[in-house]
């Protein structure tokens, strides 16, 4: 396997990535894209270094009909930090 010859400043050499990913739910009165953007934006505000997400479900909330809240489950991954051993 070969090895990256450029690593981002201040990063300890990996073979190998490793990501964890956090359930999170969002809801919005407007659209599902506006259910991702404000849980990504939620998300963003205490998780650092999100590399991606997924949405696992979509759902709405209606009454005789009319939707009143869409919803969305996402899985959020971002990278492991590392610190060097001491």
């Amino acid at each position: 396997m070969a090895q990256a010859e450029h690593q981002p400043k201040g990063s300890l050499e990996h073979e190998h990535r490793t990501a964890k990913i956090v359930e999170i739910m969002g809801s919005s009165t407007r659209s599902f894209d506006d259910a991702i953007e404000h849980a990504l934006a939620d998300a963003r505000e205490t998780t650092r270094g999100i590399s991606g997400a997924h949405v696992d479900n979509m759902s709405i909330k209606c009454d005789d009909g009319e939707i009143l809240e869409y919803k969305v489950d996402l899985k959020v991954s971002f990278g492991i930090e590392r610190t060097e051993n001491p």
